[in-house]
């Protein structure tokens, strides 16, 4: 909907799993996002290379991604 390319990985694998498969396969940035995220409309993303970019609104987020995309062009 907002034009950028994601992938959710809703399967059962534990947790720690997942952001070795994120951090492996160069994922810019991963987001884990629980009931708690979802409640307050947040997300926390991580970097590839750990940095923790602390909560922020999705729209905020949104924009941040765009304005990162906008620059590699």
């Amino acid at each position: 909907e907002a034009g950028i390319r994601c992938e959710a990985y809703l399967d059962n694998e534990k947790l720690g799993y997942k952001i070795r498969q994120a951090q492996m396969q160069k994922i810019p940035y991963m987001l884990v996002i629980g009931d708690k995220e979802v409640a307050a409309q947040t997300v926390s993303p991580r970097a590839r290379d750990g940095q923790n970019l602390g909560a922020l609104p999705v729209e905020q987020f949104i924009a941040f991604i765009r304005e990162m995309c906008e620059k590699k062009q």
